[in-house]
């Protein structure tokens, strides 16, 4: 819904964090925030899962714990929400700022949990907790680093997450990991189902108006489950089995140290760290006009980190700030954290009902395809609208053309690393790392005056 700025409040008062709408407007409102970030939050945890072997379509015995990673992914953005919102002390920036499950680490997981079933996820849960203390341990400091990932370092990550991705979206789209190789895979009408979601998303993002515009994925995988259903695709066998009520287990996938997973998410805290930084910035700008405060970078930076440790520790990935929601507050003209509280709550009472998670694992792996084909893309579009400030002489492209040819080539021949050791060999596949390094380390050492 678009905001009706008279009835919401004076102009003053739309810009002030601390000022409460009138709860008939604040509600839709906040709901508005969930149903923008809804898809993009649990879709990390689905492709985790998959990764992993006990995902969609896999028959896997351990298939539950998938319903299990989808609901702390809506308890855990919901809680880490209020950590931005509400703050406590030094945590939080006291700002509209929605979290959720982050795309960013995905590269970094991939390579530590293919094909390793759930026992991998125990080293998983390690790196998210200590990456996410490091990454709370940023906060001082995170202004002074801004300096080592200018737009040519940033949008050449944000290209390469959307790169590593778009592999998976194709994946799904055509049937998945576990119809490979099989006769179904890349059917025509694991195609139709896919191409229905596509479709429908494109035509509600530019042809409607309001919440079928801002949450058009949203509503394109409605109606591509629609269709599924209707063509037999669709198997509630595991909603009746849902629990109506149910408490997150500390520990759920166990807790197992690797040099590989602890470095990796340290080195993707820098980067998440210097994304939220921006995401701060976007909100003051659109919603309230002004620059962000240092504190209020400080407070999100803390509550970044803090909220992905405490996800770890109880079988969720990675939260980090919501850019998507970042627009909609300069949509809506409403910076009021109070209803982003509201929003936060949902989500809470979301990831307490395993029902809900059961609901969301019977939607077929092709039409989620459909709707990740068009959020991976997106992804790697963003990096380019980044790429767009980039002065782009001769240095600079040549700085992009080097870490952009080995993070990619590393990750699409994993194999002409075989003879490398392990941890590094986990860390350079990923591709995502080994680009940034080389970006970074290059932007700082080239003169500036190549041309």
């Amino acid at each position: 819904m678009a905001a009706n700025n008279a009835s919401l409040g004076t102009p003053e008062q739309l810009r002030d964090p601390n000022y409460v709408p009138p709860m008939s407007l604040a509600v839709p409102l906040g709901i508005q925030h969930v149903l923008a970030m809804f898809v993009s939050n649990v879709t990390p945890a689905i492709i985790i899962a998959g990764v992993a072997g006990f995902g969609f379509g896999s028959n896997s015995p351990d298939f539950f714990h998938l319903i299990y990673m989808i609901q702390m992914s809506m308890l855990f953005a919901g809680i880490t929400t209020l950590f931005q919102t509400i703050g406590a002390g030094p945590v939080g920036a006291r700002l509209p700022i929605v979290q959720g499950t982050s795309f960013a680490f995905l590269p970094i997981m991939i390579p530590l949990v293919a094909g390793k079933g759930v026992d991998a996820m125990g080293v998983l849960m390690c790196g998210i907790v200590v990456g996410g203390i490091f990454h709370a341990c940023l906060a001082p400091f995170v202004g002074k680093i801004r300096f080592a990932l200018p737009p040519l370092v940033t949008g050449l990550v944000v290209v390469m997450i959307g790169l590593a991705l778009v592999k998976v979206g194709i994946q799904y789209a055509a049937g998945g990991v576990p119809a490979m190789g099989k006769p179904e895979f890349g059917s025509l009408q694991n195609w139709f189902v896919a191409l229905v979601v596509i479709v429908t998303t494109i035509g509600l993002k530019f042809f409607a108006r309001g919440i079928l515009s801002v949450a058009a994925v949203l509503f394109g995988l409605v109606v591509g489950y629609a269709v599924a259903y209707f063509m037999g695709m669709v198997n509630f066998g595991n909603v009746g089995r849902a629990a109506f009520f149910s408490l997150p287990n500390p520990f759920h996938f166990g807790f197992e140290f690797s040099l590989a997973a602890v470095i990796g998410f340290s080195m993707m805290a820098v980067v998440s760290a210097i994304e939220t930084v921006g995401d701060v910035s976007g909100i003051t700008k659109g919603g309230a006009g002004r620059e962000a405060t240092d504190d209020e970078i400080k407070g999100a930076t803390f509550a970044d980190g803090l909220g992905s440790a405490v996800s770890g520790i109880f079988g969720a990935l990675p939260n980090t700030s919501f850019s998507q929601n970042v627009g909609l507050i300069a949509m809506t003209g409403v910076m009021s954290r109070q209803v982003v509280t509201i929003g936060a709550i949902f989500l809470i009472v979301c990831g307490l009902i395993p029902v809900i998670g059961a609901v969301i694992s019977t939607i077929p792996i092709e039409v989620l395809g459909g709707g990740v084909i068009v959020m991976f893309g997106m992804v790697a579009s963003a990096g380019i609208s980044m790429l767009s400030d980039v002065n782009w002489n001769r240095r600079n492209m040549v700085i992009f053309a080097v870490a952009l040819s080995i993070g990619l080539g590393l990750q699409l021949v994993p194999d002409a690393l075989q003879h490398v050791p392990q941890t590094p060999k986990i860390l350079l596949t990923s591709g995502l790392l080994p680009a940034a390094f080389i970006a970074i380390v290059l932007n700082l050492v080239l003169p500036e005056d190549l041309t």
